[in-house]
């Protein structure tokens, strides 16, 4: 069993910064990569970001590339997204997601095995 808590999570002012940090516990040893998705009301969860464990790599997505960055943190089983420039359509709900690297691509939701319950971000204009 893993367990993911999201932290961080708050209300800015459009152009301000955020800093949200998922923490995982548990069975960390079938953790291959730790990856950021978010949803806003009304609409589908998408991918924002991932960091890939064996390979020490990471990957954002295009509509967050340039201001939102993703990184380990803590000397532990955790990661953390730094995001700079925030606009009212980053808000969302931002969720932390783990699981054992899979021949399914880092974007799509089905690759990975936990979830967080999510942290809050809200970008007023």
């Amino acid at each position: 069993q893993v367990q993911l808590v999201e932290s961080g999570g708050g209300l800015v002012q459009a152009g301000d910064s955020l800093r949200v940090t998922c923490v995982a516990s548990g069975h960390i040893f079938s953790i291959g990569r730790m990856a950021w998705f978010r949803r806003a009301p009304g609409k589908e969860r998408e991918f924002v970001a991932v960091y890939i464990w064996s390979n020490q790599s990471d990957y954002v997505a295009d509509s967050v590339r340039g201001r939102f960055t993703v990184s380990r943190t803590g000397g532990k089983v955790a990661i953390a997204l730094q995001m700079n420039n925030l606009k009212p359509e980053d808000t969302g709900v931002y969720y932390c997601a783990a699981g054992p690297n899979r021949e399914l691509h880092y974007s799509r939701e089905i690759a990975y095995t936990y979830w967080g319950q999510g942290t809050q971000v809200t970008v007023s204009s």
